[in-house]
This record gives C-alpha cells, sequence and structure tokens, in this order.
C-alpha cells in the first residue's frame, strides 16, 4: 500500500467512528428521563397546607395551660372536639347545674361574667359547665361591591354599533344581579352551618350534665351567647333544659330571627338581665320586655343593673349575686 493511503486511513477510520461513539453517548441519558419527569412533577403539584386553627382552638389550648386539670372536660360534637370547664357545686346535695355559653371573642373563663359565674355558682349549690364556642364563620363572609361597569358610548344613529348598544347595557345590568346572589346564598348557608355546630356543642355540654346526675339544668348565655342559646332553646326545646338565663344579651351581625323575637316566646321561666347604662343595651331590652307583654303568657323577666366601670370586681360580684338571687329564690338577693 503506497504510503500516503497508509497515513490517510487512520484518518477515515476515526471520522467514521467518532460520531457513532457521540450519537451512543448522547443517547444514555434517555433512561433518567422518567426520574426528571417525576421530580418535575413533585415541583410543580401544590403544597398542601395544613388549615389555620380557629381562634377558639387557640384561647382554649391557653386555658388549658392555666386552668387546673380536674375542671377540664373534653366534649365532642360530631367531629368537633372542644374544651368544657367544670365546677361541681360544694354540697352533697347540688340543685343542679348550669350551663354557661360565652359570646362572641369571648373564653369559657371569660373575666367578664363568665369566670365570676362559673367559679361562685358551685357556692350557691349549683355547679357550672361552661363551654368553648366555635368561631362564627358567618362573619367573616362580608358583603361584596359590586362596581357597575361604565355605559357605553351612544353611538351615532345608521353606525354599524347601534344595533349592539341595547344588548350590551342589558348584560351589564345582568351580571350585576348575578353576582350579588351568590354572595347572599353563602352567607345564608355559613350561617345555619354556625347554627348548627353551635347547637350540637350545646347537646353536648346537655349530655354531659345529665351523666353528672343534675337535678335541673339552667342555660345560661352572656352577650351573643345568649342570643344562640336562645335560637337553640327555641328550635329543638329540650325537655332537660328548665330556665333560661340571659346576662347583657346581644344579638349576632346580620342574625336573624331577632332576640326579641325569640326569648319572650319561650316557653320555659326566661330571666333577662341588662346594664341600664348602655342606651343601645337598654333600648333592646325595651324591646324585649314590650314584645313579652304583647304575648297572652310569658314566662319574660327582666332585672336591671347599674354598670360599675371604675370597680370591675364590684360589678362582677354584683352579678353574681343576682343570678343566685334567681336561682335560689328563698337566697340572699340584693
Amino acid at each position: 500500500m503506497p504510503p500516503v493511503y497508509r497515513l490517510a486511513l487512520p484518518a477515515l477510520c476515526l471520522s467514521l467512528i467518532l460520531p457513532w461513539a457521540f450519537s451512543v453517548k448522547a443517547a444514555d441519558p434517555a433512561p433518567a428521563a422518567p426520574a426528571e419527569a417525576t421530580e418535575k412533577a413533585a415541583e410543580e403539584k401544590p403544597v398542601e397546607r395544613q388549615p389555620l386553627p380557629e381562634r377558639s382552638q387557640e384561647e382554649a389550648a391557653a386555658l388549658e395551660r392555666k386552668i387546673p386539670a380536674q375542671q377540664q372536660q373534653q366534649l365532642q360534637a360530631g367531629s368537633d372536639s372542644f374544651l368544657a370547664l367544670w365546677k361541681p357545686a360544694n354540697t352533697a346535695e347540688p340543685k343542679g347545674a348550669v350551663i354557661i355559653i360565652p359570646g362572641a371573642g369571648e373564653t369559657a373563663d371569660w373575666p367578664q361574667a363568665i369566670g365570676p359565674l362559673r367559679r361562685n355558682l358551685p357556692n350557691a349549690e349549683w355547679s357550672s359547665l361552661s363551654i368553648t364556642l366555635p368561631d362564627l364563620q358567618s362573619d367573616a363572609i362580608a358583603p361584596r361591591v359590586v362596581e357597575v361597569p361604565p355605559a357605553p358610548k351612544t353611538p351615532d344613529v345608521g353606525s354599524k354599533d347601534s344595533t349592539t348598544a341595547a344588548p350590551i347595557e342589558q348584560a351589564a345590568g345582568g351580571e350585576a344581579d348575578v353576582v350579588d346572589k351568590p354572595v347572599a346564598e353563602t352567607s345564608e348557608e355559613q350561617s345555619k352551618a354556625d347554627a348548627e355546630r353551635i347547637f350540637a356543642r350545646i347537646d353536648a355540654a346537655i349530655a354531659f350534665a345529665e351523666q353528672q346526675s343534675a337535678r335541673s339544668i339552667v342555660v345560661l348565655g352572656h352577650g351573643t351567647g345568649a342570643y344562640w342559646a336562645a335560637r337553640y332553646l327555641s328550635e329543638k326545646q329540650p325537655s332537660q333544659v328548665e330556665r333560661f338565663l340571659m346576662v347583657a344579651a346581644q344579638t349576632p351581625t346580620q342574625a336573624k330571627p331577632e332576640l326579641d323575637e325569640l326569648a319572650p316566646n319561650l316557653k320555659l321561666p326566661t330571666a333577662d338581665i341588662f346594664y341600664m347604662d348602655k342606651p343601645l343595651d337598654r333600648n333592646a331590652a325595651l324591646a324585649r320586655l314590650q314584645a313579652s307583654k304583647r304575648l297572652k303568657t310569658s314566662a319574660f323577666s327582666q332585672v336591671s343593673l347599674k354598670a360599675l366601670p371604675g370597680d370591675n370586681k364590684a360589678q362582677q360580684e354584683q352579678l353574681v349575686r343576682r343570678v343566685r338571687g334567681w336561682l335560689n329564690p328563698q337566697g340572699t338577693a340584693d
């Protein structure tokens, strides 16, 4: 073989082998594609976050660290587990149990009314059970403000846009109507769901009081808790509850029916304790009293108290004495 061919032959071989080698090397990573796809899918998958605890749950957890363990009870209402504070009566023969229902934003040991009553009623021969209510989801739904789109410009007569002006205006008006309706329906449904959760907790509290062999069961509601208690008693009419007591009662925002429609119509003795110093509370209490007078038979009565803003301790002691006097008519009362 001539020398020139011997020199050219290796170069020719390399020119044929190298492209094949590189093509094989480039094809090697192909099996890793599924792993890369899995990693990419994992990155694209949204991270599932645990729902935030309700404020009432956080406050109940704080109470669990502060209140003696023997006073704590975990009651079950459907899928909800909630904290209740139980104090048995300081007597061998308790007269019964008082179930205390706090208002919005209040805990089972709230310093206004709830805590003082639950701690002092056992000295009046009544056991006390104060419960924790869930957060109201209906309060978080605010009415949506619908912005009306600007009216279209009036087209010139005879222009090609004149035929579309009327349909556009009709569509704009119809859209505003459709946007408002789902908000109202959602709020109503959520309010109903709130009531069901609250009623389930009151049911659980009554069942616990019965387990403790309570001779008599009284329900006491404070603030908006009085509203939910009145609504519960009105709709469910439990035979176990013999009396009802409202303290500084309030109707939640957008709640229906109003408290003055509920409380006077209850078929059990009902006491309405209110503070005369607050004009709004005084007027609401007057509406309840007038509603009771329009009924032929009503077991509704009222007690007015004077607020003592400079001495909260004395104000709470005054409330405890009034409640004790109503629970025990033969006992000491102012």
